[in-house]
């Protein structure tokens, strides 16, 4: 079981910001930027590389999300980062699909 899960299970506390019936985000304990919040499926989905066809109307419903919460904690206008790291290559160190929401600084590019 993946420390989101256990998120999810509510075994272990975190600063949540939203939770629906489909995803949960909460506050980053290791925050890259002012604002940083994890975006979480309930359902378990390990990355995006295992994503699938029937995860559509969810990984949108997290998209929508994700501009929602970034609104809600004043991003919109100066704007915002989503990242999904996706594997080891990529960065990805819990196996438990997640968006990064980040802002409140300017980001570089490339981001790597």
């Amino acid at each position: 079981m993946t420390i989101f899960k256990k998120i999810i299970e509510g075994e272990i506390p975190a600063d949540i910001v939203y939770e629906d019936e489909h995803c949960l985000a909460f506050r980053d304990v290791n925050p890259q930027a002012p604002t940083h919040i994890l975006l979480i499926p309930k359902k378990e989905i390990a990355s995006m590389a295992e994503a699938a066809q029937e995860d559509q109307n969810l990984l949108g419903h997290l998209l929508l999300r994700a501009k929602d919460i970034a609104a809600q904690e004043g991003l919109s206008k100066n704007g915002f980062r989503l990242v999904i790291n996706t594997n080891e290559m990529a960065g990805q160190t819990v196996y438990h699909l997640h968006i990064h929401i980040l802002g409140g600084r300017a980001m570089a590019w490339p981001p790597g």
